[in-house]
């Protein structure tokens, strides 16, 4: 049964079924559209008003009661679209708005043609064409064009990381299914009348006792197959989701049961949230919150989709599938900020602990430096613009695992100064050490009765005194046929140069790659300081790039030292006269 409505058109009442009263209104504001901008548009638009009523007048003469749609479309191609009426109006307007104008009646053309096919339907997915869920089909018959072309396009956009079957997943759990006969009525846009139903019944059983052709029913089974593939990955990922939330349950019972300072792995101090939880509980209410959301509701929709595939339960409505796709979507939305918050509380407390764990001496430093400075008693006076206070990579030897002092700044800016304190007889010393440095600036340094500085020779991380002092040795050891021809102890591989001894790891004579890279240096020089005068019981010694201490400017990015020896060379004038005074109390002590 379809509704009639009264019109009155030109002064005259017809009775016109609602379909054909929508598209005849549309039709009308199309005409209005079109010649709104031409001079006199007015009066032609109420001239064809006029010459439609009087064709309406003449149907209800021919015995017509009521004006159909078929009747409307019929006067319509009589008369002709918009776009026809106006050609020979605008052939006389500049090109500029010529172009204009064409690109409106060519949207308004397109906009009509899509009105006139989709008039009077509703969108289903079609089960009696359907490949796998029946989408496209039922796109067809809403816009009347063949289904082909949908799955055409499906495939083309699926080739674009995979729109089109993002798009197509989407559709299908959407639109819901015709599967009365009145829904399939709507979807084709027919009035739902006996003889329509029986029409309906009738090609239902047609298709039904159909034959399928040989390419049909291969690739129906194909589709089968990988609906039931998809239905498996569907129930596996249900299972997934489903262990998920009893993992999210129990930690959630365990955070709020056990206490804080218990040892159980899921408490909130394990977590690293007591204190959030302390000082704001909304977030961590509303991430649970919505976490839990998240996960039931693709669990719901997955356990409804597979009830109603077995037809235990009636498939969801659209509103229903739009309700729990927006639900989804706000707890998204909810969980996303709170695990931000979350994030950042928990960098904010491992940056305390870090900074809690990894002070030395009031100074920021990770586990290698720190481990170095405190197991070498190294003590720091400066460390300013400093990327790091150690390294290793480059010592002389090649050795990688070696580790030593250094520092960097890109811009010459560290300001760096440590050293440490031995305990000493009164006497005469000197310091022995290996150092480097990119640039002038950097000095190794020892205070005993005064303080004394030894600048720290600047080659860079090539070559280097030490390297050359090395080579010249081993130059006579390559032509020899044993180490200790050479003045190097062939048992502890060590080779005495200036007076300090060097390890050389590995050395033997078939071993030439190791001594090539001994040859490199990387830049290490031995820095010495003689005549250190001690009258007390301790010497200080370290390295230091700070001017105010050296009295010269820093202008290295870098600079290293290691290798610090401490030697007695002497005793000081006093102790030499009391030696000869005393000769007998000297020997008494022997005896």
């Amino acid at each position: 049964m379809k509704k009639n409505i009264t019109i009155n058109l030109c002064g005259r009442l017809f009775q016109i079924d609602e379909d054909a009263y929508e598209l005849l209104q549309h039709y009308i504001e199309s005409l209005r559209h079109s010649f709104g901008k031409s001079e006199g548009g007015d009066e032609i638009v109420d001239d064809i008003e006029a010459r439609i009523a009087e064709l309406f007048t003449e149907l209800r003469e021919q015995g017509n009661e009521a004006i159909t749609i078929d009747h409307v479309k019929a006067i319509i191609s009589r008369i002709g679209e918009p776009e026809q009426l106006t050609e020979n109006e605008e052939s006389d307007k500049s090109d500029k708005a010529h172009k204009f104008d064409s690109f409106n009646s060519a949207a308004q053309g397109v906009y009509d043609n899509v009105r006139k096919r989709t008039s009077g339907k509703k969108l289903f997915r079609n089960p009696n064409d359907k490949m796998v869920a029946g989408v496209l089909s039922g796109l067809a018959k809403y816009t009347d064009t063949d289904p082909v072309i949908w799955r055409l396009l499906t495939v083309l956009f699926s080739a674009f990381y995979g729109v089109g079957i993002i798009i197509y997943i989407v559709l299908a759990i959407i639109l819901p299914e015709a599967r009365t006969p009145e829904q399939l009525l709507q979807m084709e846009g027919k009035a739902v009348t006996p003889q329509h139903l029986a029409d309906i019944v009738v090609d239902k059983d047609q298709s039904t006792t159909q034959q399928p052709n040989l390419f049909r029913s291969l690739f129906a089974i194909i589709l089968k197959i990988l609906f039931g593939f998809f239905v498996g990955i569907a129930s596996i990922v249900a299972i997934i989701l489903f262990c998920g939330f009893l993992f999210a349950l129990v930690v959630l019972v365990s955070a709020l049961t056990f206490p804080v300072n218990s040892y159980m792995p899921f408490n909130l101090q394990a977590m690293g949230l007591a204190e959030l939880y302390e000082t704001n509980p909304m977030i961590l209410i509303i991430f649970v919150f919505s976490l839990f959301m998240m996960l039931l509701i693709p669990i719901y929709a997955i356990v409804h989709m597979l009830l109603s595939l077995s037809k235990k339960v009636q498939p969801m409505g659209i509103a229903q599938r739009i309700a729990w796709i927006l639900l989804w979507i706000v707890a998204l939305c909810s969980i996303i900020p709170c695990s931000i918050s979350m994030a950042k509380f928990r960098h904010e407390q491992r940056t305390k602990e870090y900074f809690h764990t990894h002070i030395y001496q009031d100074v920021l430093m990770d586990d290698n430096d720190m481990d170095f400075m405190r197991h070498g008693e190294w003590n720091l006076i400066k460390a300013e613009d400093c990327a790091h206070y150690t390294a290793h990579g480059e010592y002389f030897d090649g050795n990688k695992s070696v580790r030593y002092l250094d520092t960097y700044n890109d811009e010459c800016r560290a300001i760096y100064q440590v050293e440490r304190k031995q305990a000493v007889e009164p006497g005469i010393y000197r310091l022995d050490c290996i150092a480097r440095a990119e640039g002038p600036g950097s000095f190794v340094y020892a205070i005993g009765d005064n303080k004394m500085l030894a600048t720290i020779p600047a080659y860079g991380n090539r070559g280097g005194e030490l390297a050359a002092q090395i080579k010249k040795e081993l130059s006579h050891m390559l032509a020899s046929d044993s180490l200790n021809d050479v003045g190097i102890d062939e048992s502890t591989k060590e080779v005495d140069i200036k007076g300090m001894k060097f390890v050389l790891t590995d050395l033997h004579q078939d071993n030439k790659k190791k001594l090539k890279r001994i040859c490199k240096g990387y830049g290490w020089s031995i820095v010495s300081i003689d005549n250190i005068v001690v009258t007390g019981d301790s010497i200080t010694y370290g390295v230091s790039t700070d001017e105010g201490f050296t009295g010269h400017p820093y202008r290295a990015k870098w600079f290293s030292a290691t290798d610090f020896k401490l030697t007695r060379t002497g005793d000081l004038p006093h102790m030499k006269n009391d030696k000869t005074r005393h000769p007998r109390i000297k020997r008494n002590k022997r005896r």
